[in-house]
């Protein structure tokens, strides 16, 4: 079972949004029959069976064991993954184009970017995980509390020119066998989701 796993496909992104089919992905984490499941979330074991074959084709779960009880075959299931992230690209007709409207002061040119970034990355990881390699990435994620919207504008400005002296010194557009690499880098409010809708400060 992978921790993370990306969903490119548009009919698996269907199945798995299915309210019951959700949560025997979540019951899931743990292997499990038809019959188990069916006590878990209080349903027919035939309707958990059914869910169950759809989440299967899509490749959300997977056959753990068979075992044999009298003259039936239980099917221990599991999911694939703790949790699924979908992508973009299974929405491909109506995805977000950061290149329509770069503006790195606007939150929807962010979520454009960080749409993606989700696309781009589940790609590599599904090409990554049929070659049976790795993924080379790099990540930081920090927390900082500004005194004030001129040390957050400050700020911003600083990072902007750090990361923009590190691209000039590192890229070269002729080095033989060199691979281009993608750097995003972003700063929003922080968001508690128990306090409800976030609103934005000047």
């Amino acid at each position: 079972m992978f921790d993370i796993a990306v969903i490119e496909d548009p009919a698996a992104a269907e199945a798995s949004l299915d309210p019951v089919r959700a949560r025997l992905l979540a019951a899931l984490a743990e292997p499990a029959s038809a019959t188990m499941l069916a006590a878990r979330v209080g349903l027919a074991r035939q309707k958990v069976n059914y869910h169950l074959r759809a989440l299967e084709q899509h490749g959300l779960i997977e056959l753990v064991e068979e075992r044999r009880k009298g003259n039936v075959t239980e099917r221990v299931m599991r999911a694939t993954a703790a949790s699924y992230v979908i992508s973009p690209a299974a929405l491909a007709a109506v995805r977000p184009d950061p290149a329509q409207a770069p503006d790195r002061l606007s939150a929807r040119w962010l979520l454009a970017l960080a749409a993606r970034l989700v696309q781009d990355v589940g790609a590599l990881i599904t090409g990554a995980d049929r070659a049976g390699k790795r993924v080379a990435t790099f990540a930081v994620d920090a927390d900082v509390r500004f005194a004030s919207a001129t040390d957050r504008a400050a700020f911003a400005e600083e990072l902007a020119a750090a990361v923009a002296g590190l691209v000039g010194r590192y890229h070269d557009e002729q080095a033989p066998g060199g691979r281009r690499h993608r750097v995003v880098v972003a700063l929003h409010p922080s968001v508690d989701l128990s306090a409800g809708p976030a609103v934005e400060d000047s």
